[in-house]
């Protein structure tokens, strides 16, 4: 079998891998878990108020709330968080008010006699419902109680024990009713009566069953979100997806020419192979999930970017186009590898210390990156060989780069270094300026503040004035006058976000009803969402742990690889001179701080790194010249203009992604992606003007350090030999 053979063979069985790839993902891709944020439902966070309840106790009671949330809907989950709390996701949910205020708060049920005594508790209630009879051509509201058979003896007791009595049910120390007891009653089940209206009955019931619980609950946190904003994020996402790829991909074969046509057959495989993974291992799926998807495809083609980069220069060095493509690819590995997996760890760090939309962000992060990897390092290898097979060799299909001009990146150092400080002095400036305004470093959002943070989205583009003068008064009155009523527009769009105290489950019915009544508004289109201050505290806690975790491994990472603590040192304050850049724009915009925030500022390292270390590589490799090693400065400005290509064009890319993503993003989208354009211009140009002239100037002082030192002890040994001389005499 001829080579043109083998070649036609390797090129059809990649696009059909390929085809095959993109058929199973676009196929599959209605049964990929959807996360409540894209599906729609209600999702709450409930804590114990025992302290240290045991795992029994903890087992027991999500068993129970299980039950009940599947009677809401058949995906359903209940699970553990940390030592005391638990979460209920139901997606889906048609009417997640209405579930929100049958669950309540769970707590302790007790039925008591006259005297206070104690008769059953909430463990002895199997079920209970609301119901209506009719009565002599009346109809009577009634609630139906079913017990265990532990249950039914002891309330047999109770009732032959109280006949003519009322029988007290009490709902933490609140008696929720008080039925008189009109006979003794076996068999398990009893029926309760002179209910008022159905409502009061349903009420009842529900409470009764979400109260025959093992422990006491509070809720933390609440959820509501609509199915049709869900499914509009969905639709603005993969349209940004689409578009972004395909500005991607146009982009890669202009500046890249046949290597940027294989990098966009490698990325078409890419999309529909992180499909598919996202199918078989049942990831499911958040909007800050399609985000990161969307994100690493423009982190995707970093490492294509920096063979092809590798390629041009040995075509520019005379080399033929096979031995350019095996140099490109064995000098550009380390590289690759290295930004991968410190990019990696930011992942990690985001996934263990994340809540739930970020973890969902980081699992399709950490995907996209693998992938991308696998793709950069193989299949456009193999189609770049495919096409050499062909007779592509002439260097102009490739593009050469004959002469790279070296900037004096040493001499604007100083330069470099001022521009930076004076902005991230003017973003510490700003948070004292909002320290006094308004009490806060930060604009935190309900993650970091606690609340009630309610989207409305209107029929028409309401300006801020109306905006003050019709729905802030609604929302005064829903919660009695509360003077902390903040409300905001979301730019471009009919939105308005209006944050509260927390509100109640009737308040917020209330809340929505008149919102319908005044506006007109799909309810469908209306959110809201609670949160607790203490879950508030520990989120912020998590934000410094994460960005400390995620430094310090990254430290350990690069110093054990570059086995130099200098380029470790010199990363590391690039990275925190990119994280204060951003965090700067943070307090100087307003932009709100919540849980995302986290995501951008580890996003942002992940990313700022990979362009750091493909600097320092090249530092590196440029050090084993024993002529480069001589002169420390020519060796820095050397390897930034032999990347500088690489570090404009990857930025290029990754911007173009999140600038689509923000352009027909929604706006929890807009809140992550703004910063992050900020963060990418920055890691930008603290890889290219500040961490290499970092490098240089810790390794100088090092080596003046170690001069002086040197000095010192020969001064130390000439004295000590003077003295002896003289000792002699």
């Amino acid at each position: 079998m001829n080579n043109k053979l083998k070649a036609a063979l390797g090129l059809l069985l990649i696009l059909a891998i390929t085809a095959g790839f993109c058929f199973l993902g676009v196929n599959g891709a209605r049964d990929i878990k959807l996360g409540l944020d894209l599906n729609g439902g209600v999702s709450i966070t409930y804590q114990t108020v025992e302290p240290n309840p045991t795992a029994e106790q903890m087992s027991d009671t999500i068993y129970k709330l299980q039950l009940k949330a599947q009677g809401y809907s058949t995906e359903a989950q209940v699970y553990q968080e940390g030592s005391n709390r638990i979460n209920i996701d139901i997606p889906g949910a048609t009417d997640a008010n209405e579930i929100l205020a049958e669950l309540g708060e769970p707590g302790t049920l007790q039925f008591a006699d006259n005297q206070g005594n104690v008769l059953l508790t909430g463990d002895d209630v199997k079920n209970a419902s609301a119901g209506m009879t009719n009565n002599n051509g009346t109809n009577e509201y009634i609630i139906q109680l079913t017990f265990t058979d532990e249950g039914a003896k002891k309330f047999a007791d109770a009732t032959a024990n109280n006949v003519g009595n009322p029988l007290f049910i009490i709902y933490n120390d609140n008696v929720i009713s008080a039925p008189t007891v009109q006979e003794a009653i076996s068999g398990g089940q009893a029926s309760i009566t002179g209910i008022s209206d159905y409502d009061e009955a349903t009420r009842i019931a529900s409470t009764i069953r979400i109260g025959a619980l093992p422990l006491q609950l509070t809720e933390l946190r609440s959820n509501v979100i609509g199915a049709t904003l869900g499914q509009e994020a969905i639709s603005t996402s993969i349209k940004a997806g689409i578009i972004g790829l395909g500005l991607v991909m146009l982009f890669m074969i202009i500046f890249y020419l046949l290597p940027g046509f294989t990098a966009s057959v490698a990325l078409i495989m890419y999309t529909g192979l992180e499909l598919v993974i996202l199918q078989a291992f049942e990831v499911t799926l958040t909007l800050p999930g399609i985000a990161g998807i969307i994100l690493s495809i423009g982190m995707a083609v970093d490492a294509n970017v920096i063979i092809f980069t590798r390629i041009k220069e040995e075509l520019g060095l005379g080399n033929s186009v096979e031995n350019s493509i095996k140099a490109g690819y064995s000098k550009a590995l380390s590289a690759i590898l290295d930004g991968n997996i410190t990019t990696l760890i930011a992942a990690a760090v985001l996934y263990l210390r994340g809540s739930g939309t970020v973890k969902g962000f980081a699992s399709t992060l950490a995907i996209g990156i693998v992938i991308s990897l696998i793709t950069a390092l193989f299949v456009t290898r193999s189609l770049l060989w495919t096409f050499v097979q062909f007779g592509a060799t002439d260097p102009k299909l490739y593009g050469v780069r004959k002469d790279i001009k070296i900037f004096d990146f040493i001499k604007f150092r100083k330069k470099a270094y001022t521009a930076s400080a004076v902005v991230i002095l003017a973003g510490f400036i700003f948070l004292g300026m909002n320290k006094a305004s308004i009490g806060n470093l930060f604009n935190y959002d309900l993650d970091f503040q606690g609340g009630s943070s309610t989207n409305v989205t209107f029929n028409e583009d309401l300006s801020l004035e109306d905006v003050d003068a019709k729905v802030s008064p609604i929302f005064k009155e829903v919660t009695g006058g509360d003077a902390s009523v903040q409300a905001s527009k979301v730019a471009g769009t009919n939105e308005v976000i209006i944050k509260t105290r927390t509100l109640t489950t009737e308040e917020r019915k209330d809340l929505y009803q008149k919102l319908v009544d005044e506006f007109a508004v799909d309810e469908s289109k209306i959110t809201t969402e609670n949160i607790s201050g203490a879950v508030s505290n520990e989120m912020k806690a998590d934000a410094v742990w994460a960005f400390i975790i995620a430094i310090i491994c990254m430290l350990i990472y690069i110093w054990i690889r570059f086995k130099d603590i200098r380029f470790a040192s010199a990363s590391v304050l690039a990275l925190t001179h990119d994280v204060l850049v951003t965090v700067a724009f943070y307090a100087g915009l307003k932009w709100a701080v919540g849980s995302t925030f986290i995501a951008c500022i580890l996003t942002i390292v992940g990313y700022s790194i990979n362009a750091t270390i493909v600097v320092f590589d090249r530092i590196r490799e440029n050090l084993a010249d024993p002529e480069k090693r001589k002169d420390k400065a020519d060796c820095v400005n050397t390897a930034i203009s032999q990347t500088l290509t690489r570090s404009i064009n990857t930025s290029l890319t990754t911007f173009i992604m999140v600038i689509v993503l923000y352009i027909f993003g929604v706006s929890s989208i807009r809140d992550f992606t703004m910063p992050l354009m900020v963060g990418i211009v920055a890691g930008a140009w603290s890889s290219i003007t500040i961490a290499g002239p970092l490098w240089f100037d810790l390794t100088n002082r090092a080596m003046k350090k170690q001069a002086e030192k040197a000095a010192a002890e020969k001064a130390a040994k000439l004295e000590a030999k003077a003295a002896k001389k003289t000792a002699k005499k």
